[in-house]
C-alpha cells in the first residue's frame, strides 16, 4: 500500500517534469499538433507518460518491492512497442492502417488465451481471443482520437485507469493494480500541462500506450467470465471513446467523406460549437466518463445487475444522435469569408474601371455649322486650349 502511494507520487512528478523539459526540444524538432485557431502544441506529453510509467513500474519490479509478474511484464513490453510505433507515427505521419496492424499484433501477444471464456483450443476460446484482440486495437485507436482537444484524453484516461484498476483489484491482481495506479498518476502529471489551454499533447505515442494498457488490463479482468456481461462491462469502461468513434464514423459516412481523413467533427469539437468553452467540454466529457466507468465497475463487482449497462449504451446513443445535428463540415464563417472576398473583388473591379474612365482624355472636334457659330462646352474648350498650346509650343521650338 505504501509503495503504491509512493510509486504514484513519483510517477506524477516525473511525468510533469519530463513533459516540461521535453517541450522545447520537441518544438525545435517540429513534432507538434495543430489545434483550434492554428495553435501548435508540442507532442512531448506522450513520451513523458511512457517514460514515467515504465521507469517506476520496472524499478518496483527489479527491486522486488512490487513484482509485476510474467504476464504483466509482457504487457508492459508490448505497450512499449506500441508506444514506439506511435512515436514513429508522430515523426513520420504513418497512416492509421499501419497503426491498427501494429497494435493488433502487439495485442495478440498479451491476450490470456488460457484464461479466456471456453479455454484455449476451443471454438469459444478462439472467438473470445479474437474479440479481445480487436477490442484492444479499437480502444487504443479510440484513445488516440480523444487527443484531438485540450484536456480530454488526460481526463478520460485518468478516470478509466482508476476504474479498470478497481476491476482488477476485485480479481486480486496486485501487479496490474500497481501498474494502472502508476499510469493514472503519470496521466495526472501530464494533465497538469494539458489542461486548456494545453502546452503539451499526448500524440500517438502516449495515447496508443495508454489505450493499449487500459484495454488489455480490462481484458485480463474479464477473462473467464460471462462473455455477454463482459462485453457490456468493457463497453462501459470506455464508453466515451466508443461514442466518439461511432459519432465520427457515422458523421463522415453521411457526409460522404473518407473515414480516415481528419476533421473537426469529434465530441469536443461539436460541444465547442454548441457554445461550451474548452474547459467546459473537458469537464463534461470527464463527468460522462466517470458515470460510465462507475457503472462498469459496479457491474463487474456484481453490485448492480448487467442491465445497468443498457443505460450507458442508451445515453451514448442519444448523445451521438443529438450531436450529429451539429454542423461541422461547412462552417458559416467560411461561407461568409468566401462571400466577403467575392464582394471585395467585385468592388475593386468597379473602382478600377471608374479610375480608367476618369483618366481617359476627352477630345471634342470643333465644328462650324452654316449660319451660326459652335460654342464648345467647358471640357471641349479646355481640350482645345491644351492642343493649341502643344502646337504653338512645338512651332516656337522649330522657329527658334
Amino acid at each position: 500500500m505504501l509503495y503504491g502511494i509512493a510509486a504514484a507520487t513519483v510517477a506524477l512528478f516525473l511525468a510533469a517534469v519530463l513533459a516540461a523539459l521535453l517541450r522545447a526540444p520537441v518544438l525545435r524538432l517540429g513534432l507538434t499538433d495543430r489545434r483550434q485557431r492554428q495553435r501548435r502544441v508540442p507532442l512531448s506529453g506522450g513520451a513523458a507518460v511512457v517514460l514515467a510509467t515504465c521507469a517506476v513500474a520496472v524499478a518496483g519490479d527489479r527491486t522486488g518491492v512490487a513484482p509485476l509478474g510474467d504476464g504483466i511484464e509482457v504487457l508492459l513490453a508490448a505497450g512499449g512497442a506500441v508506444a514506439a510505433l506511435g512515436l514513429v507515427a508522430d515523426v513520420c505521419r504513418l497512416k492509421t492502417r499501419f497503426l491498427a496492424v501494429g497494435t493488433a499484433v502487439a495485442a495478440a501477444f498479451v491476450v490470456p488465451y488460457g484464461e479466456m471464456y471456453g479455454g484455449a483450443g476451443t471454438v469459444a476460446g478462439v472467438l473470445s481471443a479474437a474479440v479481445g484482440v480487436g477490442w484492444i486495437t479499437v480502444v487504443a485507436l479510440a484513445f488516440r482520437a480523444l487527443d484531438h482537444a485540450d484536456g480530454v484524453a488526460g481526463t478520460v484516461g485518468v478516470l478509466t485507469a482508476f476504474g479498470v484498476a478497481a476491476c482488477v483489484a476485485v480479481e486480486v491482481m496486485d501487479g496490474l493494480v500497481v501498474l494502472l495506479s502508476v499510469l493514472a498518476a503519470a496521466l495526472t502529471g501530464f494533465l497538469m500541462h494539458n489542461w486548456p489551454p494545453a502546452r503539451v499533447a499526448l500524440g500517438a505515442c502516449g495515447s496508443l500506450f495508454a489505450g493499449f494498457l487500459l484495454a488489455s488490463a480490462a481484458v485480463f479482468a474479464r477473462a473467464g467470465h460471462d462473455p455477454l456481461v463482459g462485453t457490456g462491462v468493457l463497453f462501459a469502461l470506455t464508453a466515451v471513446g466508443g461514442a466518439d468513434v461511432l459519432l465520427v464514423a457515422v458523421s463522415r459516412r453521411l457526409a460522404g467523406r473518407p473515414l480516415l481523413r481528419g476533421a473537426p467533427d469529434h465530441l469536443a469539437h461539436r460541444l465547442r460549437r454548441l457554445g461550451l468553452t474548452a474547459q467546459g467540454a473537458a469537464v463534461l466529457l470527464g463527468l460522462a466518463a466517470f458515470g460510465a466507468v462507475l457503472t462498469g465497475v459496479l457491474v463487474h463487482a456484481d453490485v448492480v445487475g448487467a442491465r445497468a449497462v443498457w443505460w450507458v449504451a442508451g445515453g451514448a446513443l442519444v448523445v451521438v444522435l443529438g450531436l450529429l445535428r451539429v454542423p461541422v463540415y461547412g462552417p458559416p464563417r467560411a461561407r461568409g469569408r468566401r462571400l466577403g472576398g467575392a464582394r471585395r473583388s467585385r468592388r475593386a473591379q468597379e473602382t478600377r474601371v471608374s479610375r480608367e474612365a476618369r483618366r481617359a482624355p476627352v477630345y471634342a472636334p470643333r465644328r462650324q455649322s452654316e449660319g451660326r457659330a459652335h460654342h464648345p462646352e467647358p471640357g471641349e474648350r479646355r481640350a482645345g486650349r491644351a492642343v493649341s498650346a502643344q502646337v504653338n509650343g512645338s512651332l516656337r521650338v522649330r522657329n527658334g
